[in-house]
């Protein structure tokens, strides 16, 4: 009577099964698409030609550098520099620059965004320059000179000569940011201070800040704006000054072929050199402290 019910549980079956694979479909194609895009902005001939375009800029969160105000807005050293970047152009060049800010919270992930990014890309999460990574990035002139701190729980005794480190921090494991030159530097000092140390691994500055808080068992290197950071939250955190080194400087990052280079540099050089001028002061002392921003000031000489 009814003849087609029959068929019934095949076509609702078949249109599940078809309903599945169109979904499967569209899901691999828009993470092929994702894969495979690439992050670019404009080339900076083009904007001088247009007299206009848009700069992506591509950022890790990191507090006094990157970061939300109470207003919700993007602020930060890096931020103000990079938006002073934009003034700079259209009072020297007369173009309008758009920067299309983006955050990408995994430092390892935005690194290689940047390396693998096309033209009209920069980038910033307080990256040291170095020479192996000038030959998978582009940097810009440093912008900071950081120092880096040995730290450990408050209640370790001071280190007061690197021989210290085997007696009084005795027991207690080094702490690395994995893939960082803080881990380098961690491994320098065991190998030749302290050899029977173990390694232990944090994926994060807030990582360390917490295990190394959470009881006497760590040591680790950390910059020392977020040494000073996290005391002034409370962290029991100590500071061992003689193994303070500020040897590193932070730059913005664009890949290897991009256009941007030569006016970035224009920006730095201007005025007698941009880590000089008022200005620059200006924003370290109000993002950072003026304290924290004189140590670190004074370590690049300025």
């Amino acid at each position: 009577m009814f003849p087609c019910l029959r068929y019934a549980p095949f076509a609702a079956s078949f249109s599940a099964f078809l309903l599945k694979t169109v979904s499967v479909l569209f899901l691999l194609h828009s993470c092929s698409e994702s894969e495979g895009r690439v992050d670019e902005g404009d080339p900076w001939p083009v904007v001088q030609e247009r007299g206009y375009g848009v700069l992506k800029a591509l950022y890790v969160p990191a507090e006094g550098f990157a970061g939300f105000d109470d207003d919700g807005r993007l602020t930060g050293v890096t931020v103000e520099l990079l938006e002073d970047f934009a003034v700079f152009v259209s009072h020297r060049y007369g173009v309008e620059l758009d920067i299309v800010f983006e955050e990408e919270e995994d430092w390892t992930v935005f690194y290689r965004r940047v390396a693998e990014g096309g033209d009209g890309l920069i980038g910033f999460g307080n990256v040291t320059i170095t020479e192996q990574r000038r030959e998978e990035l582009t940097f810009s002139p440093p912008y900071m000179t950081n120092v880096a701190s040995l730290i450990s729980h408050r209640d370790a005794p001071e280190i007061m000569s690197p021989e210290d480190l085997p007696v009084n921090l005795s027991g207690r494991s080094a702490l690395a940011f994995e893939g960082t030159l803080h881990e380098e530097r961690l491994r320098e000092l065991i190998e030749r201070y302290y050899p029977d140390a173990e390694m232990a691994f944090a994926h994060s500055n807030d990582e360390i800040v917490e295990r190394v808080g959470a009881g006497d068992n760590y040591f680790a290197y950390i910059d020392l704006y977020n040494y000073r950071r996290a005391t002034e939250r409370g962290a029991p955190l100590k500071r061992h000054r003689v193994a303070d080194e500020a040897a590193e400087q932070f730059g913005y990052i664009m890949p290897p072929a991009t256009s941007w280079e030569g006016v970035i540099g224009e920006y730095f050089k201007a005025d007698g050199g941009l880590t000089g001028t008022e200005r620059y002061r200006e924003i370290m002392e109000r993002h950072l402290g003026a304290e924290l921003a004189r140590v670190l000031m004074d370590a690049a000489g300025e």
